[in-house]
């Protein structure tokens, strides 16, 4: 599966590097920095101009998962005329992509001047992973790491985008870190953004049966591409006491690996 772009949606740069806006997300602004700076670096790695909208806010998704309306449209307009004069949005995750490339043509599909607007956005929109291997073919060369990794697909970046071979494909590139599958890598982790908070019994279910698969494949790395997933699947794995330490995949190709995981200390252990 891959991120396709639409037929004649990009433009022809004849050799000038594209200007590329970084969707930062909610969840990494505040929580994950690093995922921000990392995917930074991957772009220009890859011959990108990066450039950081600071006027970007929140694109919508909770409003949307909630059935506000008219919040999540208000959002959506203000994220449209924040990103559209970009030649690509790109963004450390597949469901905050997901709602620029689905909600926001949907939100607008009556609406003859935001919804063309929003159809060229969501067009020029890409998950990270996705847009270095589908749209710039471009494999980095990650510092090596000795161990052993598996990866969760995340339900947005997979069900909405095609993220599956990408992430795979590029964390082979890591010398030394063998990826290991995750048995039912495609079940979701019980997160799905507003759902935790609405079904927290049914929730804490889920994470605890994937904890348990993750634990059950020996890897000492848990990798994928959304935040708010790898935070719900590191919660769990630390109160079940776990020594796996979750990662975003972009920290993995930057040379991030020995870095504190997500949820831990300083100390790498929780404190």
């Amino acid at each position: 599966m891959s991120e396709q772009p639409a037929s004649g949606a990009f433009p022809a740069h004849s050799g000038v590097p594209p200007r590329v806006a970084l969707f930062v997300t909610c969840l990494v602004n505040v929580v994950r920095p690093a995922v921000a700076e990392a995917t930074r670096e991957l772009l220009e790695a890859a011959g990108c101009r990066v450039e950081v909208p600071l006027a970007q806010t929140c694109c919508g998704q909770p409003a949307f998962n909630s059935g506000d309306e008219a919040d999540g449209r208000a959002m959506a307009r203000h994220q449209i005329g924040v990103l559209e004069g970009f030649d690509y949005v790109v963004a450390p995750s597949g469901s905050c992509v997901g709602t620029i490339r689905h909600a926001y043509p949907e939100a607008f599909a009556d609406d003859p001047e935001w919804g063309p607007r929003a159809e060229r956005l969501a067009a020029r929109a890409f998950e990270i992973t996705g847009f270095l291997v589908d749209v710039l073919g471009f494999r980095p060369a990650p510092a090596p790491h000795a161990g052993t990794a598996t990866y969760h697909d995340t339900c947005s970046g997979l069900r909405e985008l095609g993220i599956h071979d990408q992430p795979r494909r590029l964390i082979g590139a890591v010398e030394g870190l063998d990826l290991v599958p995750l048995p039912d890598a495609n079940v979701c982790c019980g997160f799905g953004g507003t759902f935790c908070v609405k079904y927290p019994a049914i929730s804490n279910a889920v994470v605890d049966e994937k904890a348990r698969a993750v634990e059950g494949t020996g890897a000492d790395i848990l990798l994928g591409g959304d935040l708010g997933c790898l935070m719900n699947m590191a919660g769990r794995l630390g109160r079940r006491g776990s020594r796996v330490r979750v990662f975003h995949t972009v920290e993995a190709l930057t040379g991030r690996l020995g870095t504190p995981a997500i949820g831990r200390g300083e100390t790498g252990d929780g404190r």
